[in-house]
């Protein structure tokens, strides 16, 4: 599935061709899921074939018992056929009973099976789908499908899929047995069953619509919710909780709208069945009356065919409710299938070369680069980065300065040309040494829940608590990380809210120290701090660019002081290369910016 898909996967207006390619598209994952559990599901069917089998059984033991126990004891004082009856249904009952309870505890190990394995590989699939399906895919809707639309499966693999199956074998037995019974009684059970299947097809064809609906309207909640709630201190600095309530309330209204036209078609086809089957049963009644008053008809099995009558209906209301859920299942499938089917736009190397110890040279041989056909950021793009020199990238936004560091970090693949790191293609260096060689540290210093220590040990997993110190002294962040309640065991709360921005910073560059890179890419690292802050981090900075390839992205001309070399950009173009006192010396656009720097801090 293409990019494009997945964006426009809550679209309900599908072509035929897309409905086939989603169907076989979902049965494929389904079939996966369910391969490594076909043995559990293959007993799993047996024994609720054989519960429902002895289920059947119960109408016809009555009858025989009425037909031919009863006269044994009034004729003959003979209580023995009675009791066997009797025995036999109980028998039946307690064996149907103890099955259920094996399959209920089988299913329960099936479905939590199906789930942990479908919800471990959309929990991985997401990690190694590239930058930009996680830009253009929101957070909500990649939540809701590893949330609602779980759920939904659970909802159908815990409930549904048991009534469906005793549903469908209880109606096939209940014929079976009719039909042996009582073959008019069946034929008119029959006469029925083309109403039924015009009933059941339209409200297949509505109910999958009317569902298919809620499930759009429910992850647009899902994604109004999560952003809301992601951007919180957005919502607080321009005062749009109200605009937010209303735009809320109006996709919660869409919501309720949606489900309401779900329900309302089951208001339709729950009381159409109960019409059907009520009449059915009056007609049984009638003609198996008329029958027992000729004497062409036994009471016991007249009553057997009532009750087989008056059952045969009841699986369907069991059925609808099954399709309710998979209606919801199925949507959620889909959504999830078009997730799992979503391939890196940044794929493995098929024959990946090993770099085990980098230099850190960088090159750009004819590079273009264009998110969009239409929006080329990088046109014919040229440079050479030596190893160990410190690059600082200026210009104007949009340059193309942050597209740059990307496709050095490999987030990215240039539409033309190569990106090389010591003269090996990057799309050809083995992952696990691109991602050693390679490290960016970027304007959000983002921490994730545990302590200081776990935080930093992120650049190297395994790594010593004396390694972890280390790191921290050698880029200034083990004066402050000491005076924590805790040291480096300190918890520092969810997205690092218990530090500073200053000292996040520094344990983002600690982390990158720890990882060792050849290559360092700092995109704005240094932009939302303050004075004080950033000459805490600058101390770190420079420890942390020593011995090392750099490539520094700031606005702030601070920064680019350290910096060996000065690229200023403009349109995807270098338009002025040099040292920093060189550029200062001209008169180009880096001297212009210079010296207005120079002038505000006036």
């Amino acid at each position: 599935m293409t990019l494009a898909g997945v964006e426009g996967e809550d679209r309900q207006d599908y072509t035929r061709e897309e409905s086939r390619a989603i169907r076989a598209r979902s049965s494929r994952l389904l079939g996966s899921l369910l391969r490594p559990l076909r043995g559990r599901v293959v007993v799993a069917m047996l024994i609720v074939a054989t519960s429902t089998a002895l289920q059947t059984a119960g109408p016809a033991l009555i009858a025989f018992g009425i037909d031919a126990g009863l006269p044994a004891i009034l004729n003959h004082q003979d209580a023995m056929p009675l009791a066997v009856v009797v025995l036999l249904y109980l028998g039946a009952a307690i064996v149907g009973a103890v099955l259920m309870w094996h399959y209920t505890m089988l299913s329960a190990r099936i479905s939590q099976a199906f789930l942990f394995d479908l919800r471990g590989r959309i929990y991985r699939h997401a990690q190694l789908l590239s930058l930009e399906f996680h830009e253009s895919y929101t957070s909500g809707r990649i939540i809701a499908r590893q949330t609602n639309d779980l759920d939904s499966i659970r909802e159908l693999l815990d409930s549904g899929i048991q009534g469906l199956i005793r549903g469908a074998l209880y109606m096939v037995f209940i014929a079976a047995t009719l039909l042996f019974l009582d073959p008019i009684s069946a034929l008119v059970i029959a006469c029925s069953v083309p109403v039924l299947l015009v009933l059941t097809r339209w409200f297949q064809v509505t109910s999958q619509r009317a569902f298919r609906a809620t499930r759009v309207h429910s992850a647009r909640l899902i994604v109004k919710f999560v952003e809301t709630m992601t951007g919180i201190r957005a919502v607080k600095a321009f005062r749009a909780e109200q605009r937010n309530a209303g735009e809320f309330g109006a996709t919660n209204e869409s919501y309720r709208d949606a489900n309401a036209k779900a329900i309302g078609v089951f208001g339709i086809f729950d009381p159409s069945l109960v019409v059907i089957g009520n009449i059915v049963v009056a007609v049984v009644l009638l003609v198996g009356g008329l029958r027992v008053a000729d004497g062409g008809l036994a009471v016991g099995v007249l009553l057997a065919a009532l009750m087989y009558t008056r059952r045969f209906f009841d699986p369907m209301e069991e059925m609808a409710q099954f399709y309710n859920s998979y209606q919801s299942a199925s949507a959620a499938l889909e959504k999830i299938s078009g997730v799992l089917e979503e391939s890196p736009s940044v794929p493995d190397p098929v024959r990946p070369v090993d770099l085990w110890t980098a230099k850190g040279a960088l090159d750009f041989d004819d590079v273009r680069f264009a998110y969009h056909e239409d929006r080329v950021i990088l046109p014919d793009f040229e440079l050479h980065i030596p190893a160990g020199q410190t690059v600082a990238l200026v210009g104007s936004t949009g340059a193309g300065k942050s597209t740059l560091a990307k496709l050095v970090a490999r987030f990215y693949d240039p539409t033309d040309g190569v990106v090389r790191l010591d003269g090996v293609d990057l799309r050809d260096v083995h992952p696990k040494d691109l991602r050693r060689a390679i490290v960016m540290v970027t304007q959000e210093a983002y921490l994730f829940s545990g302590t200081v220590a776990d935080n930093i040990a992120l650049g190297k997993p395994g790594a010593t608590l004396d390694e972890i110190r280390a790191a921290a002294h050698a880029v200034g962040a083990d004066t402050f990380i000491e005076a924590l309640p805790q040291g480096y065991d300190t918890d520092v709360n969810k997205r690092g809210g218990r530090v500073s921005a200053g000292q996040r910073q520094l344990l983002s560059f600690a982390r990158a120290f720890l990882a060792d890179p050849a290559v360092l890419i700092l995109d704005e690292a240094t932009a939302s701090l303050d004075i004080p802050s950033e000459r805490l981090v600058q101390e770190g900075l420079t420890t942390l660019l020593a011995d090392r390839t750099a490539i520094v992205i700031a606005h702030r001309l601070s920064t680019v002081a350290i910096a060996d070399r000065v690229l200023v950009m403009e349109h995807g173009r270098i338009v002025e290369d040099g040292t920093p006192a060189e550029l200062i010396g001209g008169d180009g656009r880096f001297a212009t910016l210079h010296k207005a720097w120079r002038d505000s801090l006036v």
